[in-house]
């Protein structure tokens, strides 16, 4: 359906194959049409991370709103629905639409330029990804601007909470479609990523040569695919008893609310393994090149990685230990929660076996990194904690369970991606973060996020549940939640001045030249910003430091590098996909009839419909193009007029 962005497709005194039906071809290289067309996997990665970040502020500006309410005794400066559709609304945007997509990001831009490769292997099915996942955003978010309002049903939609009885409305409908969406986005971006792991590396790629952040970014795919189809289901049982009256949760009439506990966390528990395997990816980046030696222990790292992924799936029933399983399932599932620690407990001895002996250089991605490992161990250690069935049924439903899930979701998965845009910023744009800035960034949200969560510990133990929109002042509770607060506002400063010291780099910034940080693996073997082939010539890979490798054996590899293009120009060039509007069509379609099925209104639902899938024959319609890429008299590349096909 797409074509594969390597030179292969052509041999010398082949015909071109036959020229398939195109009804429009955008050509435009710059501007708004040239961005909502692309199918390169740089843009599509930047376009990420952008809406990535924008949620990211809008989630954080709830969790605002939420300490701020809960900062005194009593307070009122929201009601109880207000205060309920606002940490719904925050759980589900940080989980699908800030923490997922800004992976998603790295995965994109990343990945393909590691492994050697000039393109994902579907890059139209690449765009529909992104399209579908902004699609899926908006129809989260109407609700905001509708009658209806927000869901308040809680991110994780426990039955009855979601039925028509309690929610009456259409919100709940606009959640479980909005879900459904970026669950389609997300399965099409793995199997591509899947795809593109598997087949287009680089020539002595082997599968121990994979830098540790593509194998992350594989693991995590095979999660995405084996762990969605669970809450598909769930969220179509819900949708089914909320629109035609089934019974899937219905207790009055023989349903079963747990059902719905088992299968969203089924999916749930893998998708905090989803959350933080790109983190672990991005850190066994930073911190061997910080320290200027080769990752300690490859080889386990990446197995203990594929051992978590697998772990994940044994584990969900310990979010489950107070809803009455029986003794040998909490005994099973508290077995399998102690046993999956000891693969990331690996994973840290590892890091420290990198850092030990090597030569530090504490720059601002490795501070980000280091404050991962720290933050990510006391999560893992107050997790260990609710691995025994007895110690959890004290803290379940309790802000010890806040946090800990904030420590292993922000101290683990965003200082890890803060950290990523650090160090992949002088890549993805030539410019470098100021060293003064990004380190002060760093120390107010270092402070700032310990201050916030490090107290709910307490307040968990001190008996204070969670979902709890005040509270009275005999509680015992005023000054931890104080304190939290405080330090909630104190992270906010933080990340405000990390994204304005990111922007303003992006602007202003000083601009550096190739590998600023005498960097290991091949994505720094290419300038800075990356040009759109990514690879002038294929590369050759002889060890898993690849580039490191590269600038030891320089004359070597310079030969190397002039018998390949040759050897590429007399096969066709560069070849390169043709950008194509259908993907975005297709995912305009898909919101149009999630409109259509809220409402009820069959002629909306069915143009939708229509509409998606004529999107979807006319991209696939578009077959295998693309143009050809020469070098000229100078070595630059050049379109080839006479090669399109």
């Amino acid at each position: 359906m797409d074509a594969s962005a390597h030179s292969s497709d052509l041999t010398p005194g082949a015909s071109a194959p036959h020229q398939p039906y195109v009804l429009w071809r955008p050509t435009a290289k710059t501007g708004l049409m040239s961005w909502l067309t692309t199918v390169d996997h740089k843009r599509i990665g930047f376009l990420y991370g952008l809406f990535a970040l924008f949620f990211f502020l809008v989630g954080g500006c709830e969790a605002l709103l939420i300490r701020l309410q809960l900062a005194v005794p009593n307070n009122n400066v929201l009601s109880a629905h207000e205060y309920s559709a606002m940490f719904t609304m925050h759980g589900t945007t940080m989980i699908f639409l800030a923490v997922m997509p800004l992976g998603a990001a790295f995965f994109n831009f990343i990945m393909p330029l590691q492994i050697g490769a000039r393109d994902v292997a579907f890059p139209r099915l690449n765009a529909f990804s992104l399209w579908t996942f902004v699609a899926g955003a908006i129809i989260l978010n109407v609700g905001w601007f509708l009658p209806d309002g927000p869901p308040n049903a809680t991110w994780v939609g426990y039955a009855p909470l979601t039925s028509r009885t309690f929610m009456p409305g259409h919100s709940v409908d606009f959640w479980v479609l909005g879900l459904q969406l970026l669950g389609a986005a997300s399965i099409a971006a793995a199997l591509n990523f899947i795809v593109t792991i598997i087949n287009l590396r680089a020539p002595g790629m082997t599968m121990m040569r994979l830098p540790v952040f593509t194998w992350m970014t594989l693991i995590t795919s095979f999660l995405i695919i084996l762990s969605f189809p669970a809450i598909t289901i769930a969220l179509v049982e819900l949708l089914m008893d909320r629109t035609f009256g089934t019974n899937f949760f219905e207790v009055s009439n023989g349903g079963m609310p747990i059902l719905w506990q088992h299968l969203f966390w089924i999916f749930g528990h893998p998708e905090v393994y989803i959350l933080i395997l790109p983190a672990m990816g991005i850190v066994s980046e930073i911190l061997p090149t910080f320290s200027r030696k080769p990752l300690f222990g490859y080889p386990i790292v990446v197995f203990s990685g594929a051992s978590i992924g697998f772990l994940g799936f044994a584990v969900w029933s310990h979010h489950m230990f107070t809803t009455g399983m029986g003794t040998v399932a909490t005994a099973a599932f508290a077995l399998a929660t102690m046993a999956i620690a000891v693969p990331t407990g690996v994973k840290i001895f590892n890091w420290i076996g990198t850092l030990w002996g090597g030569h530090l250089q504490m720059r601002t991605p490795m501070m980000f990194a280091l404050g991962f490992i720290w933050m990510f161990m006391i999560g893992g250690f107050s997790g260990v904690m609710h691995s025994a069935a007895p110690a959890d049924a004290q803290q379940q439903d309790s802000y010890f369970v806040v946090a800990h899930f904030h420590y292993v979701l922000i101290g683990g998965s965003i200082f890890a991606l803060l950290a990523g845009i650090h160090y992949w910023f002088p890549l993805m744009f030539g410019r470098q973060v100021s060293e003064f800035w990004g380190k002060l960034s760093f120390w107010i949200i270092f402070v700032g996020f310990n201050v916030t969560f490090f107290p709910m510990h307490f307040l968990g133990l001190n008996g204070m549940p969670r979902r709890t929109f005040t509270y009275d002042s005999n509680m015992g509770w005023n000054t931890a939640n104080l304190i939290s607060t405080v330090g909630a506002f104190t992270l906010g400063v933080g990340i405000a001045l990390y994204f304005a010291v990111v922007i303003y780099t992006y602007i202003k910034g000083k601009t550096v030249g190739r590998d600023p940080w005498d960097a290991r693996t091949l994505e720094w073997s290419i300038p800075n910003p990356p040009p759109e082939y990514n690879f002038l010539v294929t590369p050759t890979i002889h060890a898993r430091d690849a580039f490191w490798y590269e600038k030891h054996h320089q004359a070597e590899i310079a030969q190397e590098k002039t018998a390949h293009a040759q050897a590429e120009s007399a096969h066709g060039g560069i070849h390169m996909p043709h950008q194509s509007i259908w993907p975005l069509i297709a995912s305009l379609g898909a919101l149009i009839g999630a409109f259509g099925a809220v409402y009820h209104n069959l002629p909306v639902a069915l143009v939708g419909g229509v509409v998606l899938l004529a999107g979807i024959y006319l991209w696939s319609l578009e077959g295998v193009d693309g143009y050809h890429l020469h070098l000229d008299a100078d070595g630059n590349p050049v379109e080839d007029p006479s090669a399109h096909h």
